[in-house]
């Protein structure tokens, strides 16, 4: 019996005005890459040096260079297309690979998990807090990073499934990579790879995380106000496109309420323009997501009860402030979705 064939790894980085990040987390992997490896790096217009940079710290690396800022999703799909290997790792520029990165995130492939994707444990401050051990997924396409600021001892200490990957460290085997036509092009940056992710667990493919590939992220939330039209838009994006229709008849209240509840928070928290953009952006773009959504819905190999299965009701993110610690809206929310899971569960709406 011969051996099976090694993983050939491509890790692709989109840059954009991160040359001092980039050689940190660039030197950290160059070492990392075995033969047959590569590293494909697409920089979005730096005026820093970023991608002059990235030849000096790994010569060997495939550097794109777009004329403009095309945004994160186009330069990983850019990325994605100049690469050869079998597995496809979605690394941030601040995201610094831990000794054995490169070997720990081919073992589900190399194992057979039949995992369709899956992440590393993605640590915060020099590896002692957790960024993110999973996305976590509300049942109104609200995400967040699952056990963010928790100490690193607490992080999952085995493999396991996740709703959704993290795309500052996201393996994508190449085959469902192309079979999902890699990111939306139009989400230019955020929550994207809770798309992908969703589309592939609508396509089959369970998310996991392979907690001993690790990567120090160098993360920030707040980057400004017009982040929450990118967020809200693109959270609408994937609703109207991955969620199936008994889904989307079952929460048609709590959504609405959801953006009554989020209108009032946008006005308080001094947003309410970027929410309105996104409403104009939702509804320029409805035609092409509902014609996305044909395509995607024809490929759905799940139930729309098991698709549902990953979602929580509970808003725990400490991101959402007042709302994730209140008792009673989130012990309403947990009532609501326990006759929505029970209502799918009915031979009328299983499909």
């Amino acid at each position: 019996m011969h051996p099976p064939a090694p993983v050939r790894l491509s890790v692709l980085v989109v840059t954009w005005n991160c040359r001092a990040a980039v050689r940190k987390s660039l030197a950290a992997l160059g070492d990392q890459l075995g033969p047959g490896d590569q590293l494909v790096v697409v920089d979005n217009a730096s005026a820093d040096g970023t991608a002059d940079a990235v030849s000096e710290v790994v010569p060997g690396a495939i550097v794109l260079r777009n004329a403009a800022n095309v945004g994160f999703a186009p330069a990983c799909n850019q990325a994605a297309e100049a690469a050869s290997g079998d597995l496809l790792l979605l690394l941030n520029p601040d995201a610094t690979p831990a000794p054995g990165l490169c070997e720990a995130i081919r073992r589900p492939l190399q194992d057979g998990r039949g995992w369709g994707a899956w992440m590393g444990l993605v640590t915060a401050d020099g590896g002692r807090t957790i960024n993110t051990s999973g996305g976590v997924i509300h049942f109104t396409g609200i995400a967040w990073a699952g056990e963010s600021g928790q100490p690193v001892e607490q992080a999952p200490p085995a493999p396991r499934e996740v709703p959704f990957g993290s795309g500052a460290c996201m393996a994508v085997p190449r085959a469902v990579w192309l079979e999902q036509g890699g990111f939306s092009p139009h989400f230019f940056m955020y929550h994207e790879d809770v798309d992908l992710s969703l589309r592939i667990r609508l396509a089959g493919g369970p998310i996991g995380i392979e907690p001993e590939a690790r990567v120090d992220h160098d993360y920030e939330f707040h980057k400004g106000p017009a982040k929450w039209r990118l967020l809200e838009r693109n959270r609408w994006a994937t609703i109207v496109r991955t969620y199936p229709g008994a889904l989307l008849v079952l929460l048609a209240p709590g959504l609405l309420a959801t953006e009554l509840a989020l209108m009032a928070v946008s006005l308080a928290a001094g947003w309410a323009p970027q929410k309105a953009l996104a409403y104009a952006d939702t509804l320029r773009a409805l035609p092409r997501l509902l014609r996305e959504r044909r395509r995607i819905q024809a490929t759905r190999r799940v139930r729309a009860g098991e698709f549902a299965a990953v979602f929580t009701p509970r808003l725990s993110s400490a991101y959402l402030g007042r709302a994730a610690s209140s008792r009673a809206l989130n012990a309403m929310l947990s009532l609501y979705w326990a006759v929505v899971r029970a209502l799918l569960r009915s031979p009328s709406t299983r499909r």
